[in-house]
């Protein structure tokens, strides 16, 4: 049987202790233990008793629910000007303020504390020593994103790269939108059980897992971790970051934050983006259990990881993304909100399953005034499914002008797409048009086959060439066309976030397509296509 614990807040803002009651032992946070704030890199706005204080790192943090009362209290009494209420931009760090391309969530359960790994019915990653089955139920709750037309991701639509610091919305022509997760954001399962995970890791331990997961599943360069986050989860027992005693469930953050705990962590990866998850079901009811559902064991487990998802998606880099004024972000804006009441948390209907989650802010809520929201209409890319032009166009390159060519007019599978001189007359195998899918990718459907370019053997590396082949709906065959300032194309592929390329920037005729690392200032090179 898990250990009963109740979580109990005392005192004044200056006297505040919060004790926690463990069967056969007692954890009391004092003083300077109990205050916190909300920092961040730009904000000097405090709240006396969230965990995050002096821990500028605890991004997003996930309070426990009487600590989050006490910072509602707080809150409530040094109210905020209604225009700081809402997120606005940070102008990004290195580049990455939201995620833009496919999400891809990839889980970690570090350390040999969590036992043996099996398979279940479902094809899900199980362990012999994870008692409230988190492994599989988050399995399930990322797999199932994007999916049933589900709306809560479509929330986190609204924010966008590109747009000027101190932002709070993005124009419609805006082609740097988060993506929606179509088909599910699930990436990935690692089980490391090759040493012991520490009793209480801290945040550089943690960043440095975040590094070594990101070698274990390939992602070598910056642009395969330009959409992926590592979500390292504790089995259970463990105290990350000293969780139980800190009165927080989870947090995330970047390896590049010089703030973290143990200092920032070196990678040879680009940047990376993680987020500290302990066995919430180790805190029982103080991390949500039975918030949403009365027989809801698994409730925290969703709505807390459900938090940093939604969190890390919008500001992936903290805190060049989307934070209030406070340095909230649009998780904590919304956390532990009673359910049946307005923003409150409620159950998301997935193709994978019924998972408890939260709401999250929305700036454009409440007729402009922002609000928690549990759905919103999916806002694609100014340059996917509607800035785009319809019907179909050649694609000239823009940097030697020859056109986007099935070679030998081929029909068939695995035709390899290359550039060739653009004809005037009987061109079908240079005519292309885009089929908008979801969250701002499509695909791009040839006139003469029929069939769709992909990249071969759905290759996450660069150089992968690209082929014609019958779209089956996967990733792998889907781009999201942003629109250049030159007014051409630049296409990114949704499985590898990388972009379409003429190989070398070859010159020649019948040089095949790549995909290469997305090029920031991509008008007039090899990545940019003119339409006509």
């Amino acid at each position: 049987m898990r250990p009963t614990r109740r979580w109990v807040a005392r005192g004044g803002a200056a006297a505040f202790t919060a004790v926690a009651v463990v069967t056969g032992m007692q954890l009391t946070l004092t003083g300077a233990q109990a205050a916190s704030t909300l920092t961040r890199h730009h904000s000097s706005v405090t709240n006396p008793y969230s965990p995050a204080y002096h821990h500028p790192y605890r991004h997003g943090v996930v309070p426990m629910i009487a600590r989050q009362r006490q910072m509602d209290a707080w809150a409530r009494s040094h109210p905020q000007p209604k225009s700081a209420n809402d997120l606005n931009y940070g102008g990004g760090i290195d580049g990455i303020g939201v995620t833009t391309g496919h999400e891809k969530v990839y889980l970690v359960f570090y350390g040999s504390q969590w036992g043996t790994a099996g398979t279940n019915s479902s094809g899900y990653t199980t362990l012999s020593n994870d008692p409230s089955g988190e492994a599989p139920y988050l399995q399930g709750l990322f797999k199932g994103l994007g999916t049933n037309s589900e709306l809560w991701s479509g929330v986190m639509t609204q924010y966008c790269d590109g747009v000027a610091v101190g932002a709070q919305s993005c124009p419609s022509s805006s082609t740097e939108h988060v993506a929606y997760p179509t088909g599910g954001a699930l990436a990935g399962v690692w089980v490391d059980t090759g040493s012991a995970t520490p009793s209480q890791a801290s945040g550089h331990q943690l960043g440095v897992q975040a590094v070594n997961a990101a070698a274990h599943f390939g992602n070598t360069t910056a642009a395969s971790n330009r959409d992926a986050q590592y979500d390292i989860l504790s089995p259970t027992g463990a105290n990350p970051d000293g969780w139980l005693t800190g009165g927080f469930c989870a947090w995330h953050d970047y390896n590049g934050d010089s703030t973290l705990s143990g200092g920032a962590v070196s990678s040879p990866y680009g940047d990376i983006a993680f987020t500290n998850m302990p066995y919430v079901t180790d805190a029982g009811t103080s991390c949500g259990q039975d918030f949403v559902n009365s027989n809801g064991t698994d409730d925290g487990m969703s709505i807390v990881n459900g938090h940093e998802y939604a969190e890390t998606v919008t500001d992936q880099n903290p805190a060049g993304g989307y934070t209030d004024s406070s340095g909230a972000e649009n998780g904590d804006k919304c956390a532990w909100i009673t359910p049946g009441t307005s923003g409150g948390s409620f159950d998301l209907h997935l193709a994978t399953g019924t998972f408890a989650m939260q709401t999250t802010w929305a700036n454009d809520g409440s007729g402009g005034n922002g609000a928690c929201e549990a759905s919103h209409p999916i806002v694609s890319n100014g340059g996917g499914g509607g800035g785009y032009p319809s019907g179909y166009h050649q694609l000239v390159a823009n940097s030697d002008s020859l056109c986007v060519d099935v070679a030998g007019a081929s029909t068939v599978n695995n035709a390899a797409i290359v550039q060739w001189t653009c004809k005037t007359t009987g061109n079908a195998n240079q005519e292309w048009q885009f089929n908008p899918v979801s969250g701002g990718y499509g695909e791009l459907q040839n006139l003469n086959s029929g069939k769709d370019f992909v990249v071969q053997g759905a290759s996450k590396t660069e150089g992968a060439k690209v082929i014609q082949y019958t779209q089956n709906g996967t990733t792998n065959g889907l781009w999201l066309p942003i629109k250049l300032s030159n007014g051409s194309w630049q296409f990114k592929n949704e499985n590898s976030g990388f972009c379409l390329d003429i190989t070398g920037a070859s010159s020649s005729l019948g040089v095949q397509l790549d995909q290469w690392a997305c090029k920031s200032s991509a008008a007039g090179s090899n990545q940019a296509f003119a339409t006509r």
